[in-house]
């Protein structure tokens, strides 16, 4: 790690704890770089907003595709105080970042009580296994939304 990636960090650290100090939300902050420049920052505000994906670094994703108008982080830098979620990690994932740095890991967060561990088996169990109900139903109808989307010719693909 370099040292600009120690500032960073630190630079999300301090706001999972401000956010603590505030009573946002939980002990997460993150923060998201281009060149060298934080361009979105946020920290948990589930408990606040009552929004429960207010995550650090979903608040975070969002201020950085506003500010650079993208819904891509092309040459980004996420810093983040702690280990995504599963939730966060498709988020991260569908944004694109070049890389992530994390502080804790999800066992430490587990440790004071944010343990995912049941949604990464939800995800492996068959839907008809899961413990909210999941009914796949009017399919066909769904489709043909799903082929006018394949024939549309002026798409923004993500």
């Amino acid at each position: 790690m370099t040292e600009e990636d120690k500032y960073f960090m630190l630079k999300a650290i301090c706001l999972a704890q401000n956010g603590i100090d505030s009573n946002a939300g939980g002990p997460f902050g993150a923060i998201i770089v281009k060149d060298g420049e934080i361009i979105g920052e946020g920290c948990n505000q589930v408990t606040s907003t009552n929004d429960p994906t207010a995550h650090a670094e979903i608040i975070a994703i969002r201020k950085a595709c506003q500010k650079l108008g993208s819904f891509q982080l092309d040459g980004c830098i996420l810093y983040t105080s702690c280990e995504p979620c599963p939730m966060c990690l498709g988020a991260i994932y569908w944004a694109r970042p070049e890389k992530v740095f994390f502080a804790c890991t999800r066992e430490d967060a587990a440790n004071i009580g944010f343990d995912d561990h049941f949604i990464y088996d939800e995800i492996e169990r068959p839907i008809e296994e899961r413990h909210i109900k999941s009914v796949n139903f009017m399919r066909e109808e769904g489709l043909k939304v799903f082929g006018n989307w394949e024939i549309k010719t002026d798409k923004t693909e993500y």
